[in-house]
């Protein structure tokens, strides 16, 4: 028998179920947006549609991804989660289905470019940085990092098999199972999402105070944009979003878009290269949880200059790692995949240190556009570097003397201790 003294175990705070929730969105949306990737060759096959082409499609789709990014924030808070990420996953329910009937290339472009990008951009990074914020006063690096590594275990889970339907049932299949993933998860999102913990009387996880929701009507629009207009009148927003720029570039932009079709240029088959990914998603798993463990203790500046150093050389190693065939391209997916996006917890960490915690999901939104665009320049460069010389060494090169340039920027970004920059509400 336990005696009076003997402690109670404590009870699991609803922020890990938010958390949890929040996981599975974000690794359905990863998900979704990685698609394209695997559709590439088979859309030029039964299409005769160009990489270029194909390329101008998938760059609208992650530059909307990012640009939806700091609407997105302002939206769910003035809508709330549950509602927002209800209405978004039918969304991409609804265009991922119904790209199964185009047959022109005007097609693709309003609903994997538009419909699509515009819904990924709602379920992107910016959703797990809200939700830490809201959630979490301890811990908030981690939980960041978890739900960032969300995207690499969504191409884990996803790309494998995509890539295996895509060859043996077809590219409609692909889009069928994707839209059956978002559609599955609106009950549970439904059931289990909360807006803020005060809505179950709780203080954030680490904290002992309830913090009340802010009252009065927020225009999303007005929101965001005063975000921008801070933003821009700051020296470390502009380091910032320049070297997430790059990483855009870098990552999902040439990786994710480009590195199936550049093993099937070299006689790689198509489920290989994909488990190529998968391998790289879960390295990255392990590597940007670490990376929001290590943000709660280090400087975030130096650990963002590691990342983009190491990446840089690993993006230089590329293209002669074809040469090793699959074990050149193991190697590389295990070095480059440890830092695929590790870079984000140190990023929203500089952001609520310079803009306030407050407003960091808000300015991260904003910094995220820039990822993307980023992501887009290099989607489409790349997909016309390929259509130009027939191969990406350039794009492999280029991109990795871009995060060389980037690790020194990440330098320069302040972190002495400052009033935080207002951003209005």
């Amino acid at each position: 028998m336990l005696s009076p003294m003997a402690p109670v175990p404590a009870r699991l705070h609803y922020g890990w179920i938010v958390a949890g929730v929040t996981f599975l969105v974000l690794l359905v949306g990863a998900g979704v947006r990685a698609t394209p990737g695997v559709l590439i060759v088979p859309w030029e096959r039964e299409f005769g549609w160009s990489t270029a082409t194909i390329s101008g499609g998938i760059a609208l789709n992650i530059f909307l991804y990012g640009m939806i990014g700091p609407f997105a924030v302002a939206i769910i808070e003035r809508f709330g989660l549950r509602r927002s990420v209800c209405t978004t996953l039918v969304v991409l329910a609804v265009g991922t289905a119904a790209t199964v009937l185009m047959r022109e290339v005007w097609q693709m472009v309003l609903l994997w470019g538009l419909v699509v990008g515009a819904g990924t951009g709602m379920v992107a990074n910016v959703l797990g940085a809200t939700i830490a914020a809201r959630w979490f006063g301890r811990h908030r690096g981690l939980v960041v990092g978890l739900l960032t590594a969300s995207a690499a275990t969504g191409q884990l889970i996803f790309l494998p098999v995509l890539a295996h339907l895509a060859e043996g049932q077809g590219w409609r299949s692909v889009a069928l199972t994707v839209a059956l993933a978002a559609l599955a998860l609106v009950p549970l999102v439904a059931w289990l999402m909360r807006d803020r913990p005060s809505d179950l009387g709780l203080p954030r996880f680490g904290e002992t105070t309830v913090q009340p929701a802010p009252k009065g009507e927020i225009n999303p629009a007005r929101r965001a944009l005063q975000g921008l207009a801070t933003g821009l009148r700051s020296r470390d927003f502009w380091l910032l979003s320049g070297t997430f720029f790059i990483c855009g570039a870098s990552t999902n932009g040439l990786i994710g878009t480009h590195l199936i079709p550049a093993c099937i240029d070299r006689g790689i088959p198509a489920v290989t290269a994909a488990s190529v990914l998968a391998l790289m998603g879960l390295c990255d798993l392990v590597g940007t949880t670490a990376s929001g463990w290590l943000t709660d203790r280090y400087d975030p500046r130096r650990l963002l200059a590691w990342y983009y150093g190491l990446r840089g050389l690993s993006l230089m190693f590329l293209p002669y790692s074809f040469d090793f065939s699959v074990y050149g391209l193991s190697l590389f997916a295990v070095f480059y995949g440890l830092d695929w996006i590790a870079t984000v917890p140190p990023t929203v960490s500089l952001a609520g240190k310079v803009f306030g915690e407050e407003n960091a999901a808000l300015m991260f939104g904003w910094i995220a556009a820039a990822h993307q665009i980023g992501a887009a320049s290099a989607a489409w460069a790349a997909g016309a570097v390929r259509t130009g010389t027939g191969d990406y060494f350039s794009a492999f090169v280029s991109a990795g003397l871009l995060c060389l340039a980037a690790a020194m920027m990440a330098l320069f970004v302040g972190t002495r201790p400052r009033e935080p920059v207002p951003v209005a509400a």
